[in-house]
């Protein structure tokens, strides 16, 4: 596991909060235990008291008598640990047990007639002075007596050992099978993580397009933001890949025609310097369109007829050998609204599509649709060339990117796409038909 691994963290944090939760919890229980203990010491005291008193007694000269055998055998064991002696209020002793011998004394502690005192004196011992007022009844006599009895604390200390070992042995498994459900837990639950790094490396490596996996609540908006960044992402490349793409198809028709004009003796100057013109307004505006964020906003209106000539007189210079006609049914009037560089593209990329394949004659027609139509296209541009046409079935396959109608003609397949994008960015229709006038291929675009 790694140290930086959010796992080890938790596992970490989990196991030093678990460990303080067990200091803390064996600090208290064997405090208690030691209270229990010496509590527990004490009544034990006490019961070895009321036993001196039960054998105790006092005689005709007023002095209290103790039998020399004991039911407690340990005050007749020196060294036993326990210990017993009796004086009178004047701290004057009137008996001690045999245990006493090669002891230190006992001290003297004053306490009221008929009160306990339970103290630990310096020897560190635990002792119990009991204080009562003796009377004989015959004699009419009575003393103030001090019972003290004395443990030893190794008594209390080797209980509370005793039970601080086993304790800790417990605590030490039990934290050792937390700890290790602890770790269970957060593999468990963890698991989700490891799925959403698991299916972004699916994601790198292309294996997957997206965050299709089932995880908690908690998680599914990381996902779903996660999923729109990578949509956004590949969006933005695939943008900048059809930019790169079209401008490439775009330079194509300008570089033909200043490669026909190397190719003459008398250099056209006027020429040269429309076409290179014209691939700076090319690569501007692949740029703008590039930068977009992925809406189309109108300039204003334009003059359609004088772009789509413009058109027509370079395309006549790339085909000069066909010597192709063409007839031109135009509104020299009509004004569109619609970007230039936008119009250069759909109108250039359909004529250069029918004079590659046209025999001989293309017609274009630039014609504003009636007010009495009831849908909200103003203009139709149609072209139409006499070639072998495309079929039917095709049609929709053509306007996919790299897909060309015939792949033994040369090109890129991605013409017919850049004119689709367009008029759909333009709200407009684009459609294929078998031309009835000449027999090839007609294209008709309608636009707003």
């Amino acid at each position: 596991m790694k140290i930086n691994a959010l796992s080890f963290r938790l596992l970490l944090s989990a196991g030093l909060v678990l460990a303080a939760f067990f200091v803390f919890a064996l600090w208290v229980l064997e405090h208690g235990f030691r209270e229990s203990a010496e509590e527990s010491l004490k009544e034990k005291l006490q019961l070895q008291i009321y036993s001196l008193f039960s054998v105790a007694e006092m005689t005709r000269s007023g002095r209290l008598k103790i039998p020399l055998v004991l039911q407690e055998s340990r005050f007749s064991e020196p060294g036993s640990g326990l210990l017993a002696v009796i004086r009178r209020a004047d701290k004057k002793i009137v008996w001690r047990s045999y245990s006493t011998l090669g002891e230190r004394e006992i001290p003297f502690v004053a306490v009221p007639p008929g009160a306990a005192l339970f103290v630990t004196d310096k020897n560190n011992r635990f002792v119990l002075h009991y204080a009562v007022i003796w009377e004989n009844e015959k004699n009419a006599l009575e003393g103030r007596y001090i019972f003290s009895v004395a443990e030893d604390s190794d008594f209390v200390d080797k209980q509370v050992q005793h039970f601080r070992r086993t304790l800790r042995h417990w605590f030490f498994s039990v934290g050792l099978v937390l700890i290790m459900i602890q770790f269970i837990v957060l593999r468990w639950s963890l698991i989700p993580l490891r799925r959403i790094v698991k299916d972004l490396t699916a994601i790198e490596a292309g294996e997957k397009s997206s965050l299709d996996g089932h995880y908690p609540s908690e998680l599914v908006g990381l996902a779903r933001n996660l999923n729109a960044l990578i949509s956004s992402e590949r969006a933005h490349l695939e943008r900048y890949r059809n930019t790169l793409a079209d401008l490439s198809h775009s330079l194509k028709t300008p570089l033909a025609i200043l490669r026909g004009c190397m190719e003459r003796d008398d250099i056209p100057r006027h020429t040269v310097q429309d076409q290179i013109s014209r691939m700076n307004e090319i690569i501007e505006y692949q740029l703008q369109k590039a930068a977009a964020k992925g809406r189309k906003k109108l300039a204003g209106k334009i003059n359609a007829a004088e772009i789509i000539k413009k058109i027509i007189t370079s395309l006549e210079k790339v085909y000069r050998d066909k010597q192709i006609v063409f007839t031109l049914e135009i509104d020299e009037s009509l004004q569109i609204y619609c970007e230039e560089g936008d119009l250069y593209e759909i109108a250039g990329n359909l004529l250069d599509n029918a004079g590659k394949w046209c025999e001989k004659n293309i017609k274009v027609s630039l014609l504003s649709l009636p007010e009495s139509s009831q849908s909200n296209y103003k203009v139709i541009l149609q072209i139409e060339d006499d070639g072998a046409g495309i079929a039917a079935e095709k049609l929709s396959e053509i306007l996919k990117r790299g897909v060309r109608a015939d792949e033994k003609i040369q090109g890129h397949g991605i013409g017919m796409a850049v004119v689709s994008e367009l008029v759909e960015l333009l709200e407009g229709r684009l459609t294929g038909e078998r031309s009835q006038a000449l027999g090839g291929m007609k294209w008709k675009v309608y636009l707003p």
